[in-house]
């Protein structure tokens, strides 16, 4: 009897780790996020039910094209609990994802989400790294319809392989992906990473790394 208490106990430790591990499941029909509550939670505090507005669930402006003026020829319009209070505790969100001719969206992680993404318009490769130590690219050419999968927390891109612009739409397993590009992340840090140490990491002459900081 004791030897069963012992098993139940232990499996339902591991189910509520597991539970634990993702966001957490809404127990009310919505929670709307309040953004003036100072409230610390994992997440965001819920609006009065009884103050909820359609507003609080709907976004404008998704057809309008990202700024890709910049120096990758990439722009990024995401729709997360941010710009809808009403994603608070669904565990999802979107982005629009814009590329200029050849523009990319550098490498990155998202570190609480997958991401599965969609193209709408043109030739778009996009690709990611498995973990250590294997570090296997995975990639791939997608067309116009074609869908392809980034699991959590793994390293990746794309790019726009043709000569006009590009579109795709993105959903993520997050009402608060977050994102690290690792470029930023390396070499734009606050406060810097010593150069003395990245050399090493990345095997290049110091000089190279103070360098590419300076551009940063």
């Amino acid at each position: 009897m004791a030897k069963t208490i012992l098993l139940l106990s232990l499996v339902a430790l591991t189910f509520s780790c597991l539970a634990f591990a993702f966001e957490p499941s809404p127990l009310q029909d919505f929670c709307v996020a309040n953004t003036t509550s100072t409230a610390r939670v994992n997440g965001l505090a819920c609006k009065d039910p009884m103050m909820v507005q359609a507003s609080d669930f709907s976004f404008s402006g998704l057809h309008i094209p990202g700024n890709t003026s910049n120096a990758v020829g990439f722009g990024a319009k995401a729709v997360n609990v941010v710009q809808v209070p009403g994603l608070n505790t669904l565990g999802i969100s979107m982005v629009r994802l814009d590329y200029a001719p050849w523009g990319i969206n550098p490498p990155h992680t998202h570190p609480r989400a997958s991401e599965i993404l969609t193209v709408i318009e043109g030739s778009i490769e996009v690709g990611f790294v498995t973990s250590n130590p294997e570090n296997r690219l995975i990639s791939k050419v997608l067309q116009k319809g074609d869908v392809f999968v980034f699991p959590v927390g793994l390293v990746h891109f794309q790019r726009n392989v043709g000569y006009g612009n590009a579109v795709a739409i993105a959903a993520l397993s997050s009402q608060n992906p977050g994102v690290i590009t690792i470029a930023n992340a390396v070499f734009r840090s606050n406060a810097p990473i010593a150069s003395d140490l990245l050399a090493k990491a990345f095997q290049v002459d110091k000089k190279k790394v103070e360098q590419i900081q300076s551009k940063f």
